[in-house]
């Protein structure tokens, strides 16, 4: 029975490794790591339980004190882009914005839809301010000189 539980822990193993390199989230990593620990208690036939425990118990110590650590170094998650450097600055209206249609504003020479804040229309040649961007679209307000 005790080769059974050195085999589970094993395919566990593997298991755990495989999802982390199909996913690259850094969250089944911490349990591979228990999973060892796991492992090596199963090959000196300690009991169930205590394979379990030392299981869990390594892979929360993994969790909290190394995953804060390896995100800060691989910097998973959002990423900013160059686009927020966009908010504060002003465009042209090329293709006028209604409430209910968006339109296409210039900035830096690149073409982008933009909505009115307000949800007022803006004219085509109207000077507007971007104050915030939602998906690949500016959200504009008229500027006022």
């Amino acid at each position: 029975m005790e080769s059974f539980y050195v085999y589970t822990w094993l395919g566990l193993i593997v298991l755990l490794i495989a999802i982390e390199a199909a996913t690259v989230s850094l969250t089944t990593i911490w349990l591979a790591g228990g999973a060892i620990v796991a492992f090596v208690f199963s090959l000196f036939n300690l009991p169930l339980w205590t394979q379990i425990t030392a299981f869990l118990a390594t892979s929360i110590l993994l969790l909290v004190y190394t995953r804060p650590i390896a995100l800060k170094y691989f910097k998973v998650g959002i990423q900013r882009t160059n686009t927020d450097a966009l908010i504060g600055e002003t465009g042209l209206v090329i293709m006028d914005i209604s409430e209910y249609k968006a339109g296409q504003v210039k900035v830096r020479g690149q073409i982008w839809t933009a909505v009115s804040e307000s949800g007022d229309s803006i004219q085509t040649g109207t000077e507007v301010l971007i104050v915030a961007i939602e998906g690949v679209k500016l959200v504009v307000k008229a500027s006022v000189d």
